[in-house]
């Protein structure tokens, strides 16, 4: 049985506009919309052999270029530690709240929640 790498769906968010649209398409449908690889065989006119080739070579060239660029890693490290801020300015803004200035503790974490979502919608 063929086990799905779900960090290959990430990289693929990254990188993918460098597959080959159909190869694009295929690792799409099999990690976004979770068809079976003779669901897409099916649709495509393909042997459920040539999928699975297909979504190899695709994950190939991903890791490759992940390998390579590192900017999936990156990304997901600024992630991590932007949600370690918030979470430290969270404890800041409790303190600030049972200190009895809720409306600067409010103000604090408002900025610091909008910072880290502008950031995870990019």
């Amino acid at each position: 049985m063929y086990v799905k790498d779900l960090g290959i769906g990430y990289l693929l968010d990254f990188y993918g506009s460098t597959l080959p649209e159909d190869q694009r398409d295929i690792l799409t449908a099999y990690y976004f919309e979770d068809l079976s690889l003779a669901e897409i065989a099916e649709g495509r006119g393909l042997t459920r052999q040539g999928v699975r080739a297909a979504i190899k070579r695709g994950e190939k060239q991903l890791l490759f270029l992940e390998e390579r660029l590192g900017l999936c890693g990156e990304h997901r490290e600024r992630e991590r530690t932007l949600s370690e801020a918030v979470g430290a300015i969270r404890i800041v803004a409790e303190d600030l709240a049972a200190e009895g200035d809720g409306k600067n503790a409010e103000r604090l974490l408002g900025a610091a929640e909008a910072v880290l979502a502008a950031y995870t919608q990019k």
